[in-house]
C-alpha cells in the first residue's frame, strides 16, 4: 500500500478553511475551482469530476468539525483501495495549515495521485488567498 502526505501553508484563518473544506457538496465553487469542475452529493457519497474528466465516487467517512479533519474513501478507476482525510490546523489568526494524507492501492498509482494531491492544494491555496 502506498501513502502520501503533503502539507501547504494557507493564509487564512483555520475558521475559514474549515467552512469551505466541511461544505463537502460544494468543493468545486468553494475550495478547488478548476480542479474540480462538478460535485453532487448522493447521500452520504460525493459524485466529483475532476478538471482532467475523471469522475470519481467518493463516500464521506467523517467531517469532524472539533479537530478540522474530513476523511473520504474513492471508488472507480484503477484504484482497489483508497482513503484520504483533509485536516486544517491553526497556525494563527491569519495562517494554516493543510494536511492532506492518502493510502492507495495499488502502489503504482501513488506517483499520479500525489500529483493530483498537490495540484488540489495548489487550487486549495489560489482559491482560499483570493
Amino acid at each position: 500500500m502506498a501513502s502520501i502526505r503533503q502539507e501547504i501553508q494557507v493564509a487564512a484563518s483555520a475558521e475559514k478553511i474549515w467552512d469551505a473544506v466541511r461544505d463537502v457538496g460544494e468543493i468545486h465553487h468553494r475550495l478547488v475551482p478548476g480542479f474540480v469542475t462538478d460535485c453532487r452529493l448522493e447521500g452520504e457519497t460525493r459524485v466529483v469530476t475532476f478538471g482532467n474528466g475523471m469522475v470519481v465516487r467518493e463516500l464521506i467517512v467523517d467531517c469532524d468539525d472539533a479537530a478540522r479533519r474530513l476523511a473520504w474513501s474513492a471508488s472507480g478507476g484503477r484504484l482497489t483501495h483508497h482513503n484520504a482525510s483533509l485536516q486544517v490546523i491553526a497556525e494563527d489568526a491569519t495562517h494554516s495549515r493543510l494536511v492532506w494524507i492518502a493510502d492507495l492501492m495499488p502502489h503504482e498509482m501513488a506517483e499520479p495521485i500525489a500529483g493530483m494531491i498537490a495540484a488540489g492544494m495548489q487550487a486549495m491555496k489560489q482559491k482560499l488567498e483570493a
